[in-house]
Formats: C-alpha cells, structure tokens, sequence
C-alpha cells in the first residue's frame, strides 16, 4: 500500500461530522453536548415522513390543550441551523425550541429535517424544504390528509416560516422563490418570516466577522460550512450564500411577504443580517430587526426558557398579530 493512501480525516466539527480525505463521511450519533429537554405535557408531538426516496421527516408540535375554543392556531415552518452541514430536528436544542414556540405562541410547530452536505450539496436543503411545504399544501388538498392538520382549529392561512442560521438562509430563499402570498402552495399560505441570524456570506469579511470568536462559532467553522455546502468550486458570493453578491437575482422588483430579523449583539453574522435588513428597507420591503445586546449565536434556541428567550417570543409573537390583524 502506497503511503498516504489511508483515507484521513480533513474536516472535523466536534466528533459530529467527520469529512476524509477520500470524500467519505462519518456522522456521530451522540452529541457532544448536553441539552436537558423537560417535557411538561403542555405540547404533544409526532413524526411524519414527508418525502419516501430521501427519507426525510418533519416533526409536528401543537398545545395539548387549546388556549380558546375559537381561536385557530397558525403554523410555524422551523428550519433549524447547522452550516447546512449538521442539526435535525431530534437534535435536544431544536426540539426544546419547537416546544418552546408551539407552546409560548399557541402554534402548530412544523420542524422538518432536509439533506445535508457534503454528502448533498446546495441547494439540496433549499429544494427539501420547499417540499416539505408542498407536503403541507397536499395534506389541505388532501380528503384524508394528516388529522392534526385537518382539523379545523388549525390555520392553513397563517403560516409564518421561522429559520436559525442555515435554516435562515433557506427561509430567505423560500420567500423569494414563493412570493408575496405564497399563490403557488394555495390553500396554504405563508404570511412572513423570521429569520434568527440568517447564515449568509460573502467574499468581504464584514467587521463583525473579523472580531472576536463566539462561544460555539468561529471564522473557520463558518468558512468551513461554505466550503462543504457550496456547489463544488463556489465561493462566500454564491447566490446560496449572498443575497447580494454579484451573481445574484436582484430583489429590487421582487413582492416579498414581511420579514423579522432577530439577531445577538455579539453574533459573526450580525453585520450580514443588519446589512440585508438595510438594504431590503432601503427597496421598500417590509422588514423589521430586532437586535438583542451581548448575546451570541443559537442564544434562543440553545435556551428558549430563558428570560430572553421569553423577550424574543413577544417579539415573534407581536410580528405574527401584526400581520394577523391585517386580514
């Protein structure tokens, strides 16, 4: 056997993820980390299968016990982060948060997993998760659709799409492949978006990139990330990554649906979400940013229970009744 010809690990993200030289992956099951998850039977969940070939579920979360009798609830699209590299809804951080969310804000919570990279490149994750919502528009169509979503109580014309990080990314792309009003997925439709500091990128450090690393996050994981997500030979400007790069469809003429951003104070990503909120407000989209003094990356999700945690759910909450009261 020739020297060097053993395949040998070149990228490693904590034991979770292990890339070889050969191109070959090893993925852990257990988590270097521990997230204690304290059920209290206020939210009951389940797992659907939502695409066959690839294997792909979501999760459902709804209150056990409906908050009034009339009241529908709306429906939150979770997409949760991970550099489009690692995360799934099993994970103890996404699945406290989902908890959190349907139960804090009197929702359906709908938490669907998409492909990963390397193994599946982008934009794989962006292509799943638009099936996972036309899974949803064929459960209304459907005569014998999924209970939980059939039931009456239930708004199909409130869904608000919610994603952290990478699934941040995919949500800003999901509203601009769908639309204003979502007309493509009728009878469901998608009413804004929140986007938790939305993993994008760009050749051009900006200056919160370039200063101190976070607790979880780094300058090379997050140039890691791209480098495995990408399309083969991509850079920081693929349009995958930089709604405003040089390579990318303008949204100056594009009708978007209303966006939240919340971001830490002290996140890498936050020069990139302020800069996105700017320049979408600066085009007259509806935007809001919401930025959260000293906290860092995966701050809400990693500990929904908390105190902010408690403040950014009034701010979801306040984004979704405004829209609410609108129609």
């Amino acid at each position: 056997m020739k020297m060097g010809s053993v395949p040998h690990i070149v990228e490693d993200f904590k034991g979770i993820l292990q890339v070889y030289s050969d191109g070959s992956t090893l993925r852990s099951a257990t988590l270097p980390f521990n997230i204690q998850v304290d059920e209290d039977a206020s939210v009951v969940w389940k797992d659907c299968c939502f695409h066959n070939d690839n294997n792909l579920h979501l999760r459902l979360y709804k209150p056990a016990v409906a908050s009034s009798p009339t009241a529908k609830l709306p429906i939150l699209y979770y997409l949760h982060g991970g550099g489009f590299c690692v995360g799934s809804r099993t994970w103890p951080n996404c699945h406290k948060c989902c908890l959190r969310l349907s139960s804090g804000l009197s929702a359906l919570v709908v938490a669907p997993d998409y492909r990963l990279a390397p193994e599946d490149r982008l934009p794989a994750a962006m292509e799943d998760a638009m099936t996972s919502l036309k899974w949803l528009q064929a459960q209304a169509l459907s005569g014998n659709g999924d209970a939980w979503l059939s039931d009456q109580r239930v708004d199909l014309s409130r869904v608000f799409v919610v994603g952290d990080s990478s699934g941040g990314n995919i949500a800003h792309h999901l509203a601009v492949q769908l639309g204003a009003g979502s007309p493509g997925l009728d009878p469901v439709q998608v009413r804004g978006y929140v986007l938790m500091a939305p993993f994008f990128g760009g050749t051009v450090r900006t200056r919160s990139e370039e200063g101190p690393s976070e607790a979880l996050l780094n300058l090379e994981l997050l140039d890691s990330f791209w480098r495995l997500s990408l399309p083969v030979g991509g850079t920081a400007d693929h349009p995958f990554a930089n709604p405003f790069g040089p390579a990318s469809p303008s949204l100056e003429s594009l009708e978007l649906d209303p966006v939240l951003m919340v971001v830490g104070g002290n996140e890498l990503l936050k020069d990139r979400a302020k800069d996105y909120a700017k320049k979408l407000k600066d085009m007259g989209k509806k935007i809001e940013y919401v930025e959260f003094e000293g906290k860092e990356h995966g701050f809400f999700t990693n500990d929904p229970y908390s105190e902010v945690g408690d403040s950014v759910l009034q701010v979801i909450q306040g984004f979704i009744s405004q829209i609410s009261d609108k129609f």
